[in-house]
C-alpha cells in the first residue's frame, strides 16, 4: 500500500466527520467573524432618537388627543386616559427637548413631569421654533382650561 492510497483512505475517513463538523459550527464562525469585522457604520455619527420632524408630529398628535380627552369621556375613563397621554408627552418632549438643547428636567422614569414642569417644557420647545398647536388642553399659556 502506497502512501497516496493510505492519503485517499484517510481523507474518505474524515470527510464526513468535517462535513458534520461544519455544518455544526459553521454558522457560529461566521458569526463570530462578523462580529470582528470593522464595523463602517460605526464611524458615522447616529442620531440620539427619532428625527425631529416625526418628535414634532407625535407631540402635535398627543396634544389634540390630550385636548379631546380633557373635554370628553367619562370622568374616571378620563383621569387614567389623560395620565398616559400625558406621559407619552412627556417622554416624547423630554426627546425634543434633548436635539433642539432645551433645557429641561430629565424625569428618572416616564410620566414624572409634573403638569406645570410640562407646560413650561411644552412652551420652551414652541419658543424654541417647534411647531405646536397654540392652546392645547391644560398646556396654555394663558392658564385657561
Amino acid at each position: 500500500m502506497s502512501l497516496l492510497d493510505v492519503g485517499k483512505l484517510a481523507l474518505i475517513t474524515v470527510t464526513p466527520t468535517l462535513l458534520g463538523a461544519a455544518v455544526v459550527y459553521g454558522p457560529r464562525l461566521c458569526s463570530a467573524v462578523a462580529r470582528a469585522w470593522p464595523d463602517r457604520k460605526a464611524s458615522e455619527p447616529r442620531p440620539a432618537g427619532p428625527p425631529i420632524e416625526q418628535l414634532a408630529a407625535d407631540l402635535r398628535r398627543l396634544l389634540r388627543l390630550h385636548e379631546a380627552l380633557t373635554y370628553s369621556a367619562h370622568i374616571a375613563m378620563r383621569a387614567h386616559r389623560l395620565w398616559a397621554v400625558e406621559a407619552a408627552i412627556g417622554v416624547r418632549a423630554v426627546e425634543a427637548a434633548q436635539a433642539l438643547d432645551v433645557p429641561h428636567r430629565d424625569p428618572e422614569k416616564p410620566g414624572d413631569l409634573t403638569r406645570a414642569e410640562l407646560a413650561a417644557l411644552l412652551h420652551g420647545l414652541a419658543d424654541a421654533g417647534l411647531m405646536l398647536p397654540s392652546t392645547v388642553g391644560h398646556f396654555t399659556k394663558d392658564g385657561r382650561l
